[in-house]
């Protein structure tokens, strides 16, 4: 029995780390949106990287990746008042996907990211940008 257990383990713990299972940054985000989640809703990215960002909408309607600028933070709700404190945002159509680039923040730290569309902050669809040092 041992001879096989240690092998299986091994094997597993290889598969993980090859899937990405070690939780390190990545310059890929695949995100999926519906009412009201981001899934994953944690990211960590390299600081000053270009990042892709492919997002898939299971939802019913638009939904936006809103990544705040460091320190920033919504209020109550998202609106007009936080658009000048939003770092980098994509949005795409109900039942569709997209594809889309930006250049990571080069200071390390959490961001906030929000579900732009009115409501869905309130809703709580929120998420966490981190950045960390190449």
């Amino acid at each position: 029995m041992k001879k096989i257990f240690l092998p299986l383990v091994l094997s597993l713990m290889f598969v993980l780390t090859a899937c990405g299972g070690g939780g390190g940054p990545s310059t890929t985000i695949d995100v999926t949106f519906a009412e009201f989640t981001f899934t994953p809703a944690e990211f960590t990215i390299p600081a000053g990287q270009e990042i892709t960002v492919k997002t898939k909408n299971d939802g019913a309607v638009i939904h936006e990746f809103v990544i705040m600028k460091l320190g920033e933070t919504v209020g109550d709700d998202f609106g007009d008042e936080d658009e000048g404190n939003i770092y980098w945002e994509v949005e795409t159509d109900a039942g569709g996907s997209g594809t889309a680039t930006f250049t990571a923040p080069t200071e390390p730290g959490v961001y906030q990211v929000v579900c732009g569309t009115e409501g869905h902050f309130v809703a709580g669809m929120v998420g966490k940008l981190t950045v960390v040092a190449p």
